[in-house]
């Protein structure tokens, strides 16, 4: 489908102001049916699918990522870079949503910021592990050095909102670390929106900002609902009770598509469903029948636990061919990414038997494996859909669901000898789910912040710090290739599937989607 372009937007709501008066298009609400809530409105705390796309409504970055994760102007309207050094000169007469003016100290305070935030169970710190100062020259220019050459600069920057350092000061929180802050007064924002209220579990409102700096976006009531129950979803815009929804369960799609009051969009995502095994060196929960080894440690015994997972088969039966079986972090063509890796393996179960018994483990073993329950499409499904094909080979698994708030806590405690769950590799590069999911863990560098396996190779951690530090993009590619090609052989991780995004809407609207599986409000426009 052709990108709907700004210009195109701007017809579309000049010809819809010619059809009602202004006073009925200003009363107009949108209802947002979620599939997960936010777990907090704080837009530093936690780097979490929700949580971002709450953010990119409420608040700007410096840079912003399009429907396509290419990066445009947000605050900073123009940039240049001499060596290691970024000059970003800022959109002048901005204000947050409080009518305060927007300034370099903005910029400096919120970036400063990610790096006090305690106990964050996903930090932002990964976006700025590059950055060695950040300085304002004046009120509108401001100066970033890099720790040597910053490639995806560009990119990371567009996953920091900024705050306003002069209500946080008023606030008395000015070098508070603990996050995260939910007060509406702290978190004024520059975005098209901003909060009216949040009753947790129920609904989130927004209102217009109404010193937003861009065009005034179509809706001036938003109001956000988490339904996590995909088919309850479906029932809310059938009915009428919401306007838009995420991720229609895959079995509702084809009875929605007949329905001639639904309109139906998909499209590609950035978003990778994987396996984590815990390699640690003590036997991890719920192992049993090891001889007080970790079979995960031994990369034969890895190999064998993906060399039984058909991963075709999980596409075409459980997902119903709403996905795309993932032989890498990232689907090829992305920046990183090889041909070699582009299409998943498939599986052998007669290699993978033969491997556990190399490795000692002719009968198999017992192992856990924790999964999510309404965080990603028929995560549930998926889950027990692997432990069956691991049956198949000996390996006994016990499923543990919970829900997503209590699975994440779960999944950071090293509760689980192994874990479904996803990443969107929101900047469209390699490196990013590399660095998150992969890297030694390193929280005060931003590296390994979601690598909860004890997973740990020097080699792949040399190989991506390379990569960060090449700006020749054809060269970078390759070394990225590299370190891809390092712990998928390692089976260090074991990617499963893509998502493709879906969202389910009433044909009065349209939304277009976007790669990294967000539902903006404010490029969801009339369709008239």
């Amino acid at each position: 489908m052709a990108l709907f372009t700004k210009t195109k937007q701007r017809v579309i709501r000049l010809i819809y102001v010619l059809g009602l008066s202004v006073s009925a298009l200003h009363a107009q609400t949108l209802t947002v049916a979620l599939q997960d809530e936010p777990t907090a409105i704080d837009p530093h705390y936690q780097s979490f699918t929700p949580n971002v796309q709450l953010a990119a409504t409420l608040f700007d970055p410096l840079i912003r990522k399009n429907s396509q994760s290419v990066a445009v102007p947000a605050l900073a309207q123009s940039w240049q870079v001499e060596g290691n050094i970024w000059t970003f000169h800022l959109r002048p007469n901005v204000q947050f949503s409080d009518g305060s003016p927007f300034t370099a100290a903005d910029v400096v305070y919120s970036y400063e910021r990610v790096f006090k935030i305690r106990n964050s169970p996903s930090s932002y710190a990964l976006y700025l592990n590059q950055v060695k100062s950040v300085v304002a020259v004046d009120e509108h220019t401001v100066q970033i050095e890099t720790d040597g050459p910053a490639p995806v600069l560009l990119a990371n920057l567009a996953m920091i909102p900024i705050l306003s350092q002069r209500l946080a000061q008023q606030e008395g929180l000015a070098e508070l670390g603990q996050a995260p802050l939910d007060h509406r007064k702290t978190l004024a924002g520059t975005g098209p929106y901003q909060l009216d209220h949040w009753h947790k579990g129920t609904e989130l409102v927004l209102t217009r900002n109404p010193y937003y700096w861009a065009d005034e976006p179509p809706w001036s009531r938003v109001i956000f609902r988490p339904i996590p129950d995909g088919h309850k979803r479906v029932e809310a815009l059938v009915t009428g009770v919401v306007d838009i929804i995420e991720a229609p369960p895959v079995a509702d799609i084809a009875r929605l598509e007949k329905m001639p009051s639904i309109f139906i969009q998909k499209m590609p995502s950035l978003r990778l469903l994987y396996v984590s095994l815990n390699q640690g060196p003590d036997l991890p929960e719920g192992m049993k029948n090891t001889n007080g080894a970790n079979p995960l440690s031994d990369q034969r015994v890895r190999k064998a636990l993906s060399l039984a997972i058909d991963r075709e088969a999980l596409v075409q039966t459980v997902m119903q061919g709403i996905a795309q079986a993932a032989g890498n972090l990232l689907s090829y063509p992305n920046f990183g990414t090889s041909e070699r890796f582009a299409l998943a393996p498939l599986p052998d179960l007669d290699q993978a038997r033969e491997l556990l018994k190399q490795a000692g483990y002719p009968r198999g073993f017992t192992l856990s494996l924790g999964a999510p329950v309404g965080r990603y499409r028929n995560d549930e499904q998926l889950a027990q859909a692997i432990a069956q094909m691991w049956a198949q080979i000996g390996v006994e698994v016990q499923v543990e669901l919970f829900t997503p708030a209590l699975f994440f806590k779960q999944r950071d405690q090293y509760a689980f000898s192994s874990y479904l769950s996803g990443w969107s590799a929101v900047t469209g590069e390699m490196s990013n789910p590399l660095i998150a999911l992969t890297m030694t863990p390193d929280p005060a560098l931003g590296q390994g912040i979601t690598n909860w396996s004890h997973y740990s190779n020097p080699r792949l951690d040399e190989l991506i710090r390379q990569a960060m530090r090449t700006l020749d993009e054809d060269q970078r590619a390759m070394v990225l290739e590299e370190a891809a090609a390092e712990v998928l052989t390692d089976y260090g991780i074991l990617p499963i599937l893509f998502e493709l995004s879906t969202w389910a809407m009433k044909q009065s609207i349209r939304y277009d989607g976007r790669v990294d599986q967000f539902t903006l409000p404010q490029d969801v426009y009339p369709n008239h």
